[in-house]
């Protein structure tokens, strides 16, 4: 693959040197890790965990978690959310010490995958009052795990570095100490399109300071280190609009995936257990095409950097991840790298996805609006002028398990990973980590956000790649995922991606040979409004206004479940989604509790059963097409002809008699006219000779030429963004 630094035409000018100190202790820079930092005594301690599919291991860490939490916080949800089970008709007393294991996976998408997977969210949280009343809220609580991918991964991470606040607060801010998201405020050109603008070249220089500080340290940086670094302004917890073009912070630069374990809601055991997820392209492929399903899959944990494929099996101690060893030893002796698990990094590195979108031949990101991408390609170009890149479209890792299992790790005898969307092969939702073996999760919550189809709507394409993926690649190492429809077109035939669906309700074996896996799609707004949700992957504003109507019309649709043949809410849902949540439990007491009859009649509306499909045709009324709720420019102008057509087309009709009349009138007069002064035409004659007294409309147009107007110096000005100035700095 050429160099971008070659191919890329954009004009751009040098880094001056005259970058101002800032006398603050968090600092830009500090995204750049530490180097030289005394690694463990590998003679008692080793950074890397090997073990094999038939013997796998979980860290140690994630073991007194997950199970401290599950026995004790977990359990005390169980009993808040479904009271004593008698609504379920179950004495809940029988289940208890015999609870499922629930884990939940947010895809990827974008800022659509992370709006939804808010909005779902705060559906199935206890402290949001609707949820709550609806019987929706305190699936949240019950669960263990949570995995993130791209979009996804922003929520996941969000969620954690702002102390795990509600989904309101999160958003929106607090008015206090949370600011929101910003999503007003375009990913790479905050301050509008002219990246010249004095603020976005502020911007600029911030998040290529940093990326400069990390590549000075010597980590080979790419075009992922400032769309990290953008991410971490939206969803990391050190800006606001305040300070938004300035470095009164660090704006999340220091922030560590590792530090997650430091969190006050994480000590207290309030959260799930955070997975996210990025494939890897075999290193040196430079492969600018979707993966196949054979390429090593990773998780990124609090404690590790980690994958359950078989071909690998083995995790490295998230803390040292930057350094580079050869069979679990550092190259450099005793000196280790720490730091590099920049949060914003790994949430970018989980959505790495431009190795796909790079047009080499026109210098474009595909999908993107032409601004976007015209803007990242002259950051990247900024970037590749000052500093020395690796592989320029993919997040660049040191390869920790260089040497190791060289007979089936591909990438065993390359120094560097080149990581990627976690959705590159196909996989969009989250579930390798969920359907480990060793972690027995029983029901796994799919909160789909997906864009599929041609109106951006899910239709089970990343199920079917994983369910694929499941049975073969990894049929050592993981469970089954259970019946599904087989193709994108009987998820759309039976209505499944249009509706909350359970899928493996009816295991053939105790212990069940597949987890219960609730659907959770974005899907058309039940009561048939148009829908804002189903927005495009690459859509990097959003209005505040459409936040809020996203998030609502989601929340609305997560809490409702559906009424066959009918527009309105299922009043019963909530304890439906409990009847699926609960279900594991019974076959893991003795005896079996048999299920109960309400939730049998749930599970005959709600599971998806092979033999006998759901019908799309049970789902009236339900609109594809995306509306934008907030319209602007040509898009404005359009909706308002649509929805004003009656009243500007009778008005129309009443100008068209009005300028006939107006014409009929104007060739009468001229006629009478001509008669009237056909005596008088030799005098007119002479007087219209001498154009001195004529008004100018009347003179010729050769009389006039074009106003010349001096045209802007094509020449740049050296941008202003090296010039980062500090609050507290001197005029």
């Amino acid at each position: 693959m050429p160099s971008l630094f070659l191919i890329l035409t954009l004009a751009g000018l040098a880094l001056s040197q005259d970058i101002i100190t800032l006398p603050s202790q968090d600092n830009v820079t500090d995204y750049a890790p530490s180097l030289n930092v005394e690694c463990p005594d590998f003679s008692t301690t080793s950074l890397i965990r090997e073990f094999t599919p038939q013997n796998q291991s979980l860290h140690p860490s994630e073991v007194q978690y997950v199970e401290g939490r599950f026995n004790t916080t977990v359990q005390a949800a169980w009993n808040t959310w479904l009271g004593d089970g008698s609504a379920l008709s179950y004495n809940l007393s029988a289940f208890q010490g015999h609870f499922p294991k629930v884990g939940l996976a947010i895809p990827g998408g974008g800022l659509r995958a992370a709006q939804f997977g808010a909005g779902c969210l705060s559906g199935l949280d206890a402290r949001n009052d609707s949820a709550k009343a609806a019987g929706t809220g305190g699936l949240l609580q019950v669960a263990s795990y949570m995995t993130g991918l791209s979009g996804g991964s922003w929520v996941t991470g969000s969620l954690f570095f702002n102390n795990w606040p509600t989904i309101k607060d999160l958003v929106y801010g607090d008015g206090q100490n949370l600011d929101g998201w910003k999503l007003d405020l375009p990913f790479v050109s905050p301050d509008g399109d002219d990246v010249f603008s004095e603020d976005n070249q502020y911007f600029y220089g911030s998040i290529l300071w940093s990326v400069i500080a990390k590549a000075d340290a010597g980590i080979d940086t790419s075009i992922t280190d400032p769309w990290a670094r953008a991410i971490s302004y939206h969803f990391l917890n050190q800006t606001n609009r305040n300070n938004f073009f300035t470095n009164a912070t660090a704006h999340g630069a220091g922030q560590l995936w590792s530090d997650i374990p430091n969190i006050p809601a994480f000590q207290q055991g309030i959260t799930p257990f955070p997975l996210i997820v990025t494939d890897s392209r075999p290193a040196g492929s430079n492969l600018t095409t979707a993966l196949s399903p054979l390429p090593i899959v990773y998780e990124i944990s609090p404690f590790e950097f980690a994958s359950f494929d078989p071909n690998l099996s083995a995790g490295m101690n998230l803390s040292y991840a930057g350094t580079h060893l050869t069979n679990g030893k550092a190259d450099n002796g005793s000196a280790c790298v720490k730091g590099f698990d920049q949060a914003g990094f790994m949430m970018g590195t989980s959505a790495s996805l431009f190795n796909q979108i790079f047009d080499f031949a026109h210098n474009t990101l595909q999908g993107f609006s032409s601004s976007d991408s015209n803007t990242f390609i002259y950051i990247l170009q900024r970037q590749l002028r000052s500093v020395r890149t690796r592989a320029d479209d993919v997040a660049n890792w040191p390869n920790p398990f260089h040497g190791l299992k060289p007979d089936t790790f591909e990438d065993s005898g390359s120094t560097w990973l080149e990581l990627l969307d976690g959705a590159s092969n196909g996989e969009n939702i989250p579930y390798g980590p969920l359907f480990v073996k060793s972690r027995g999760l029983d029901v796994i919550v799919t909160i789909e956000g997906s864009a599929d189809d041609p109106n951006n709507w899910p239709n089970g394409t990343g199920a079917i790649a994983t369910a694929s993926r499941l049975s073969t690649i990894l049929l050592s190492s993981h469970q089954q995922f259970p019946p599904i429809p087989q193709t994108p077109a009987d998820w759309v035939s039976t209505g499944v991606r249009q509706r909350a669906t359970f899928f493996g309700c009816d295991p053939t074996q105790t212990p069940a040979e597949y987890p219960l896996v609730i659907y959770l799609p974005n899907s058309p707004p039940i009561n048939g409004d148009n829908p804002v949700t189903n927005t495009g992957t690459f859509t990097l504003t959003y209005p505040l206004e459409h936040t809020q109507l996203f998030l609502d019309q989601v929340h609305f649709n997560t809490i409702s479940g559906f009424t066959p043949n009918d527009n309105t809410p299922d009043p019963n849902f909530g304890l439906c989604l409990q009847c699926a949540a609960v279900d594991r439990a019974r076959t893991k007491v003795t005896p079996v509790v048999a299920r109960s009859s309400i939730c049998s009649q749930c599970f005959q509306q709600y599971c998806y059963d092979p033999l006998h499909p759901p019908s799309q045709s049970e789902l009236p009324n339900r609109k594809l097409v995306f509306v934008d709720p907030t319209p602007q420019g040509l898009t404005k102008v359009e909706g308002f002809l649509g929805a004003n057509k009656f009243k500007l087309l009778g008005g129309l009709i009443g100008l068209v008699v009005f300028i006939a009349l107006l014409i009929g009138g104007l060739i009468w007069w001229k006629k009478r006219r001509d008669r009237e002064m056909q005596y008088n035409r030799v005098n007119n004659f002479h007087d219209d000779s001498d154009t001195t007294g004529l008004w100018p409309r009347q003179q010729r147009y050769s009389d006039y030429h074009a106003e010349a107007y001096e045209l802007p110096n094509t020449q740049h000005v050296e941008p202003k963004f090296t010039e980062v100035k500090a609050l507290d700095s001197p005029p």
